[in-house]
C-alpha cells in the first residue's frame, strides 16, 4: 500500500522552552484547532491531553514527552493538507532526557518564550541542545497578552542570548490585555481575532498608525533573508519586487540552513496558533530535505549512508523505551529509510538480536492507533519488543547499519531505597528496572558494603517522581535515605607505580606484574588507556585484562570510593610468568598499580556546581543573596526583569538541598528558583575532608 502522505508533506517537530513558558498549552491550542480534540485542555485545571500522567496533572508540569499526530493545510498560504508529528517535551532541568532523546530525531523545533519572562536558564539548555543536534528551529514568544507581557523585550533577550540571527516575521497589534492579532510581515496583512475561542482568524488591512513600524520590520526581514540567494539579492539590489513566493523560500532557505530564526508572537490558548501551524509548514524541514543518515557497518566499522526514502532498506533510531498499563512494553521510534510492515522481522544491530514485529502504532499521547506499516521520516511505536534500551538501531536483518547513539548526562544526585516489606522486595527489583530501562539518566546499583540500593538522578523533582511511579503504578512502598551528592575523584599531578601480584599455593599459581604512569585530562574528558608494552614483555592477551581491572578499581574509588574520573593512564613495562600469569592476575595487578598510583598523583574530590536563577522582589534581595554567599555560591550578575530581581548564581548542588522550602520562608512565598546541572568543580579542602570523613 502506498504512503497516505508523500514525505514532502510530513514534518517532525518538537514544542521546547523553559518550565511553564506554556509548550503544552500551545499543544493543545493545536489539537482542538486541527480538529484532534473537541476542547482546549488546560494545565491547571489537570485536564490536558499530552499531560496525561497523574503526576503530571496534579503538579501541573510535563515529566514525560508525549507524541501525536496532527493533520493541516494552510489556509492563509497555499498548500495542500500535511501530517505533522510533534512532541512535547518537559520543561523542567530534571527531565533533560526527554529533551535530549525527542531532538535526537526529530527535524525541526519551535521554541517557545514566556512573553514576560524572556530568555530563561532552560530556554538557553534548549537552545544549546538544539544547536547541538543542528535543528533548525523558529521561535514563538508567548503570553504576550498577559500583564508583563512584551514582545519586543523578549525579542532583545532572545537576540542577546541566544542569537543575533533571530528576526520577526510577525509583530502583534496591541499591548498585553488589548493585544486583538497580528501583522504578518511576509504578506503585510493584519490577522486578528476578538476571543480565543474563535475558529477563524479575521484577515484586513495594516492600520495607519502600525504601517511605519511594519514596514521598518520587513524591510530588516527582508535584508537578511535574500543573503541566502544570490539572485534574489541581486533582485532587491536593484530594487525590484520581492514576490510573495520568493520571500517565502527565501526565509525557508534561511532557517533550512540553522543560522536564521524566524520569530511569532501570540497566546498560545486560542486560534493564533493557526500561523504557528503555517509557519511549520513553510519554513520547517521535511524529512526528506535532510542530509542521508550516516551509520556503520556493526561489522567491519565501514561508514554507510541512507537516503530518506522508502525504496532503501530500512533503518530506525529507537528514543523512547515506556511501560504502557494496556499493551505492555513500547518502543518510540523514527524511521530513517525504508518501511517497516507488521510481521516482519528487524536486527537490533546494537545487540545483534532479531526480533519479529508484531503491533506497529502511532501515539496520541497515551492513546494508540494501529498501523499496518510506517515509512521512512515517520515516528511510531513498536509493542512488545524484548532487550531494546533507548539509543538502539533497529535496521533490516540482511542490511545491518549502526546508528550513532544518544549521548545522556551522569546523573548528579542519589538516595538509598528499601522496601517497607519482605512482599515488596521483589516487586520493587522489578519496578526499578523497568523504570531504568525507560529512562538513561535513572541508574541503580547495589552498595557493595551495605547491601542497600542505589538510585541516583538528574535532581530530587526526578527521583521523588521515579518513587512515586513505584508506588502508583507497580505498588511497591518504599523507604528512602536523605538525598546525596554524587561526588567524583580526580587526579591533580602524574605519577608511577607498580602493582604486583603473585600468588604460590600449592598447585598452579598466580603471576601479573604492571608499571602504569597516571596523568589529568581535562574536566569532562573521560578516560584514557595507552599500551605501550614493547618486545612482548607483557603478551598482548593479558593487556585488555589490565584496562579492565584499571576502570574496576576507578569505578570504586581511592578517596572516599566515589569514581575516578578524567584520567589518562599509561601501560609501560611489566613482565609474565610463562605458567603462573593469567588475565585475572593481570587484571587485579592492574587494579593494584592504579589504586598506588593514584594515591600519588595528589587526589581530589569533584563536585558538582549548579547554575541557578532565583527571581525574587527587591524587598528580599539582600537576605537572599546573603544566603547564597553562605553557600559558597559565586553571584554571575543580578538584573531587572519585570520589576523583579532576578539573580544568576553558580552554587554547590551539595548546598542546594532543601532549598524550595527555604526560599519560600524567606520571600514570604514570593520567591522561585530554577536549578540545572552546570559542570564539575574541584571542592575546597576544608569541605573535601568533612565528605572524606563522612564516607571512610
Amino acid at each position: 500500500m502506498p504512503r497516505e502522505y508523500p514525505i514532502e508533506k510530513v514534518r517532525n517537530i518538537g514544542f521546547i522552552a523553559h518550565i511553564d513558558a506554556g509548550k503544552t498549552t500551545v499543544t493543545e491550542g493545536i489539537l482542538y484547532l486541527t480538529g484532534k480534540t473537541h476542547k482546549i485542555g488546560t494545565v491547571h485545571q489537570g485536564d490536558t491531553q499530552m499531560d496525561w500522567m497523574e503526576q503530571e496533572r496534579e503538579r501541573g508540569i510535563t515529566i514525560t514527552s508525549a507524541a501525536t499526530t496532527s493533520f493541516w493545510s494552510p489556509k492563509h498560504y497555499k498548500g495542500e493538507k500535511h501530517r505533522i508529528n510533534i512532541i512535547d517535551t518537559p520543561g523542567h532541568i530534571d527531565f533533560t532526557v526527554e529533551v535530549q532523546r525527542s531532538l535526537r530525531v526529530l527535524d525541526g523545533a519551535v521554541v517557545i518564550f514566556d512573553g514576560k519572562m524572556g530568555v530563561e536558564p532552560q530556554s538557553e539548555t534548549v537552545w544549546r541542545q538544539a544547536d547541538g543536534f543542528e535543528l533548525p528551529r523558529m521561535c514563538f514568544i508567548n503570553k504576550i497578552n498577559q500583564t508583563g507581557g512584551d514582545f519586543y523585550k523578549s525579542l532583545d533577550s532572545i537576540r542577546e542570548r541566544l542569537s543575533a540571527n533571530a528576526y520577526p516575521i510577525q509583530i502583534p497589534i496591541g499591548f498585553e490585555k488589548d493585544i486583538i492579532g497580528i501583522i504578518d510581515l511576509v504578506k503585510m496583512k493584519t490577522y486578528t481575532y476578538s476571543d480565543f475561542k474563535d475558529k477563524e482568524l479575521n484577515e484586513g488591512e495594516i492600520p495607519e498608525d502600525l504601517k511605519e513600524k511594519a514596514e521598518k520590520f520587513r524591510h530588516e526581514l527582508l535584508e537578511r533573508v535574500v543573503e541566502s540567494d544570490d539572485a534574489l539579492m541581486e533582485k532587491y539590489l536593484l530594487g525590484e519586487e520581492i514576490s510573495e513566493d520568493e520571500f517565502v523560500k527565501a526565509i525557508r532557505q534561511s532557517t533550512l540552513k540553522g543560522d536564521f530564526f524566524p520569530i511569532l508572537a501570540g497566546d498560545g490558548r486560542g486560534v493564533i496558533v493557526e500561523t504557528i501551524l503555517d509557519a511549520v509548514l513553510n519554513y520547517l524541514p521535511s524529512p526528506g530535505e535532510l542530509p542521508p543518515v550516516e551509520g556503520e557497518d556493526p561489522k567491519t566499522g565501514e561508514k554507510i549512508t541512507r537516503s530518506t526514502s522508502e525504496d532503501v532498506p530500512f533503518s530506525s533510531l529507537a528514543f523512547k523505551v515506556a511501560t504502557d498499563p494496556f499493551v505492555g512494553n513500547l518502543t518510540y521510534f523514527r524511521v530513517y529509510s525504508g518501511k517497516l510492515e507488521a510481521g516482519s522481522y528487524i536486527l537490533n544491530s546494537s545487540n545483534g538480536k532479531r526480533e519479529r514485529i508484531g503491533r506497529i502504532v502511532r501515539m496520541h499521547a497515551n492513546h494508540r492507533e494501529e498501523v499496518k506499516e510506517i515509512y521512512a521520516g515517520e515516528i511510531g511505536a513498536i509493542v512488545g519488543l524484548k532487550g531494546t534500551t533507548t539509543g538502539d538501531t533497529l535496521c533490516d536483518p540482511e542490511h545491518p547499519i549502526l546508528l550513532e547513539k544518544i549521548d545522556f548526562p551522569d546523573p548528579v544526585i542519589y538516595i538509598s531505597i528499601e522496601p517497607k516489606t519482605k512482599a515488596d522486595q521483589e516487586k520493587m527489583g522489578l519496578a526499578l528496572k523497568r523504570l531504568s530501562d525507560e529512562d538513561p539518566t535513572f541508574k541503580l546499583r547495589t552498595d557493595e558494603e551495605t547491601g542497600q540500593t542505589i538510585i541516583s538522578g538528574m535532581g530530587e523533582l526526578h527521583l521523588e517522581i521515579i518513587v512515586d511511579r513505584m508506588k502508583r503504578e507497580f505498588k511497591v512502598e518504599a523507604n528512602i535515605g536523605r538525598p546525596q551528592v554524587a561526588y567524583k575523584e580526580t587526579v591533580n599531578g602524574e605519577a608511577e607505580a607498580e602493582g604486583k601480584y603473585i600468588r604460590q599455593s600449592g598447585g598452579r599459581g598466580q603471576y601479573g606484574h604492571v608499571w602504569l604512569k597516571i596523568e589529568p585530562k581535562e574536566r569532562g574528558e573521560g578516560f584514557e588507556f595507552i599500551d605501550k608494552i614493547k618486545g612482548g614483555i607483557i603478551p598482548a592477551e593479558y593487556i585488555p585484562a589490565i584496562e579492565k581491572g584499571i576502570k574496576e578499581a576507578a569505578t570504586k574509588g581511592v578517596l572516599a570510593g566515589y569514581p575516578v574520573v578524567d584520567f589518562k593512564t599509561t601501560l609501560y613495562d611489566g613482565s609474565f610468568h610463562d605458567v603462573d600469569s593469567s588475565e585475572s592476575a593481570f587484571k587485579i595487578a592492574g587494579s593494584m598499580a592504579f589504586q598506588a598510583a593514584a594515591k600519588r598523583a595528589k587526589l581530589v574530590l569533584l563536585e558538582p556546581i549548579m547554575k541557578v536563577e532565583v527571581i525574587i522582589s527587591e524587598d528580599f534581595l539582600g537576605d537572599i543573596t546573603g544566603d547564597l554567599n553562605s553557600k559558597r555560591a559565586r553571584i554571575e550578575k543580578m538584573e531587572d526583569r519585570n520589576n523583579i530581581k532576578v539573580i544568576d548564581a553558580l552554587v554547590p548542588l551539595a548546598e542546594m538541598f532543601g532549598y524550595a522550602t527555604q526560599i519560600r520562608s524567606m520571600s514570604q512565598g514570593r520567591g522561585s528558583f530554577t536549578m540545572e546541572f552546570d559542570h564539575y568543580e574541584k571542592v575546597p579542602a576544608n569541605v573535601a575532608q568533612k565528605v572524606i570523613e563522612g564516607k571512610n
